[in-house]
């Protein structure tokens, strides 16, 4: 039996925002021509003819591919390619640094996020709308104690907002300032934009202020998230959505990523505002407090009567070491650079970079640290640890139709974050090595996001020839807009058909074709802030 199919869609899929000019360009056929020609779309010239490699079966995307490489092309325009079979690619630039204007629309993405203020029309287009979820939160469990909760980011395709996935987002952004900050030079422009502290940091002081708000008083530990107990309807706008909020208790995962990312931001925003740093600074010791006055707590749950996001996760020790790590980082204290050491010897993912395992970034941080100011075996070891992890990443990306590193088995419930927290994975690989095979691995992760799939899609909306058009987002369904909010990463392919739309439509599709453009699809076509993040990350370092 022929468990290939054929997706509906151009067979010559390439990274449909572009090609930087001196950089290699390749386009993945999956038709049966191996002849191609490249066509200046201004001139309608033809300037340059090749043909495609072997084909090769791809078992994740269900396609037979082959190789058109087209490097030779290096004069800037905006060209396609059309193959013998008269497929045609999508349209697509060579340019100098073809994705500016992707970053800020992934970056400017997060101002749509935005919650508790107006949205105008002057900063939000045809996107504006009134100011959402401005009523104070009731504490659950203590119902006559009542707390402001207002700002911040919403979190996903619903209103909810949470602790720990806003401090991966932030601490993201702030990673890419911190590596690539020429590439944030350019305004978005935001309501804030001054001139002096670049966009990045401004927009993510937004999130940053209502973290404060979730900071328990008088004890240091931090609300888990901040939701109403059910999610509105997929049409409800912000601004109409008046439940009533609750702060969920207290979890020892959302306490450590907050003294992590509140420590981080100390460190960056202290030539901006010394006042802020030290605000930062402060709050993030008092929750370093209440972790070591907890040394067992359990691990977070829904309480009775709550049914949005969970973001349940079971260990702590990750979030205690990234925590560790950006204060020894800050301070120099020698307790969090002792507690840093003792954390590093438990088992627990040292380089992932997820909302629930967030070890990576201690151990970026604790490398970024410096040889000189840490414990040079333990230092040793994770550079090695880090490089070796890279090393996997591209032999798998070597091996895949697609060039990314993402096996059948990864194509789970937001599989974008997988490819896009790998290539920031091998963007670090490079800060440490110096070796530029690892940043040439990470951009052909961005091609995929960007249209290089087996689908021919674009998984950010609004950019590229043929983007995601019916994103699982409240805002973008019920706004009466027919393009949807521009500049979101959808989750990507999920194998796993974990929605009622894509286990009805996509039963048999191969795992990297187990996506739909779809607004109900929630497991495969929703949106993040922490999707969007590392593509700001990615896309900044090919910007600077």
């Amino acid at each position: 039996m022929n468990t290939l199919s054929t997706p509906d869609h151009r067979h010559i899929a390439v990274n449909q925002i572009g090609y930087a000019t001196e950089g290699a360009k390749i386009a993945i056929f999956s038709g049966e021509a191996h002849g191609f020609r490249v066509i200046n779309e201004e001139t309608e010239a033809m300037v340059y003819t090749g043909k495609s490699g072997k084909a090769i079966v791809d078992k994740p995307s269900g396609a037979i591919v082959h190789v058109a490489d087209f490097s030779g092309v290096r004069t800037a325009g905006r060209y396609h390619l059309e193959g013998d079979d008269g497929h045609v690619s999508a349209s697509f630039v060579i340019g100098d640094k073809p994705y500016g204007e992707l970053q800020q629309g992934l970056l400017k993405a997060f101002y749509y996020y935005r919650c508790g203020v107006e949205l105008t029309g002057e900063f939000a287009g045809p996107w504006a709308h009134g100011a959402c979820h401005t009523a104070e939160g009731i504490v659950y469990g203590q119902p006559e104690l009542t707390l402001d909760s207002c700002g911040g980011w919403h979190d996903a395709g619903d209103y909810g907002k949470y602790s720990g996935p806003g401090a991966k987002a932030i601490s993201d952004l702030l990673l890419a300032y911190e590596l690539y900050p020429t590439a944030f030079a350019v305004s978005i422009p935001l309501p804030e934009s001054d001139g002096k502290t670049p966009d990045v940091l401004l927009e993510c002081k937004v999130e940053l202020d209502w973290l404060f708000k979730m900071q328990e008083p008088g004890t240091g530990g931090v609300y888990h998230k901040l939701t109403t107990l059910n999610f509105p309807g997929l049409d409800v706008m912000p601004e109409e959505d008046n439940a009533e909020l609750y702060f969920s208790p207290v979890s020892s995962t959302a306490t450590g990523d907050f003294a992590g990312v509140m420590a981080m931001a100390a460190r960056v925003y202290e030539p901006y505002d010394q006042g802020y740093a030290r605000r930062c600074l402060t709050a993030a010791e008092a929750a370093w407090s209440w972790l070591q006055q907890h040394p067992e707590a359990p691990g977070f749950r829904n309480p009775p009567g709550i049914s949005t996001g969970e973001y349940g996760d079971d260990t702590d020790q990750d979030e205690r070491y990234w925590a560790a790590a950006e204060l020894y980082r800050t301070t120099g204290e020698l307790v969090y650079h002792e507690a840093v050491q003792a954390l590093a010897q438990l088992s627990f993912p040292k380089y992932s970079l997820g909302w629930a395992d967030m070890g990576g970034y201690g151990t970026l941080t604790y490398l970024l640290t410096g040889e000189s100011a840490t414990e040079k075996g333990l230092y040793t070891s994770l550079k090695q640890g880090l490089l070796a992890e890279a090393d996997r990443l591209v032999r798998q990306s070597r091996e895949d139709g697609y060039r990314i590193s993402l096996l059948e088995e990864d194509y789970i419930w937001g599989s974008n974050m997988l490819v896009l927290n790998n290539a920031m994975l091998l963007l670090a690989a490079e800060h440490f090595s110096g070796e530029t095979a690892y940043a040439a691995c990470a951009l052909d992760h961005l091609h995929y996001l960007m249209g290089r799939n087996v689908l021919d899609i674009s998984y950010v909306t609004g950019f590229g020839d043929r983007p995601v058009m019916h994103p699982h987002h409240r805002p973008s369904v019920g706004d009466g807009v027919a393009d949807p909010v521009p500049g979101l990463v959808s989750g990507g392919p999920d194998r796993g058909l974990h929605d009622e739309y894509v286990a009805e439509h996509l039963q048999g599709k191969p795992a990297a074709q187990c996506f739909a453009d779809h607004d109900l699809s929630y497991s495969t076509n929703e949106v993040t802030i922490y999707w969007n993040s590392p593509a700001v990350f990615v896309t900044a370092r090919f910007n600077m």
